[in-house]
């Protein structure tokens, strides 16, 4: 699925290309997808322009003249900018075609993303209002984490990967944060001091802006809106290394199931 820096990455791909132009028309090719594409977005969008693209969690935002468009990648889905007349691949689902020739192309092969559109006030939408705060914005530290998790039993990596407690914290980042923190995925988050919530969030930080500049993590499927993989992968420390020696003390990686995800760590590093 792709994350916080993947989403990110592909945002700052399309921007630029996209901000201010008009839109001429939209094609939709398959209405279903986690849910159905609103018929009326082939009505209303048409002679609207782009004014800004931002980004909530995993969400895209598009700010349109009357509304935004609210896009979500879903596990395998991608945004590409091309010339309309490009020859489709399988799975492109939706064509947003511009006047000056380009088009955004969504593409989803298991469909469990989203394109829908709202007139109201975008971050009191349903799928954002009770969202936590973005984890690379000022008031998501270690205060915040040690307050919010006071007398909770859940386990840490389940915590951070809350989207009412912060947004964005995907799989693969909590992995590589909790490592980094040398923070056992399975501790209660109501046992973990105020000095290690204060070193896990500046690691979360520097983990999420790290892989932003890298490109995002290319596991399987995902590229950038170019049609680019991500390099992030190569500097993963545990993220699909069971079986592998740990970089820090030359144990073997350990894999577990944790809230029905993978997750590696070092029984080492990570008491």
């Amino acid at each position: 699925m792709p994350e916080l820096p993947e989403v990110e990455t592909i945002k700052n791909g399309i921007a630029n290309h996209l901000k201010g132009q008009i839109i001429k028309s939209v094609l939709v090719r398959k209405k279903q997808l986690r849910w159905q594409i609103p018929d009326k977005l082939t009505t209303i969008l048409p002679k609207q322009s782009i004014i800004d693209i931002k980004r909530r969690g995993k969400y895209l935002l598009f700010e349109c003249d009357k509304g935004h468009i609210l896009i979500h990648l879903g596990m395998s889905g991608n945004l590409r900018v091309m010339p309309s007349d490009t020859e489709l691949k399988k799975h492109d689902h939706v064509d947003i075609i511009f006047t000056n020739g380009l088009c955004l192309r969504y593409n989803d092969p298991r469909r469990f993303g989203c394109i829908l559109w709202t007139e109201a006030p975008i971050l009191e939408h349903k799928l954002l209002v009770n969202q936590g705060p973005e984890p690379l914005e000022e008031n998501f530290n270690g205060k915040y984490l040690y307050a919010r998790a006071k007398k909770r039993r859940v386990v840490i990596k389940n915590f951070i990967m809350d989207s009412h407690v912060v947004v964005g914290v995907g799989n693969i980042y909590a992995n590589e944060a909790l490592f980094a923190a040398r923070i056992h995925p399975e501790r209660a988050a109501g046992k973990i001091t105020l000095a290690e919530y204060k070193r896990l969030a500046t690691i979360i930080k520097k983990t999420l802006k790290t892989a932003i500049k890298m490109g995002g993590t290319t596991l399987r499927d995902f590229t950038d809106s170019a049609g680019n993989p991500g390099y992030f992968k190569q500097a993963l420390q545990v993220y699909g290394k069971d079986g592998e020696i740990c970089g820090q003390c030359g144990t073997i990686i350990h894999v577990k199931k944790i809230g029905q995800r993978a997750t590696y760590y070092c029984p080492i590093c990570q008491r």
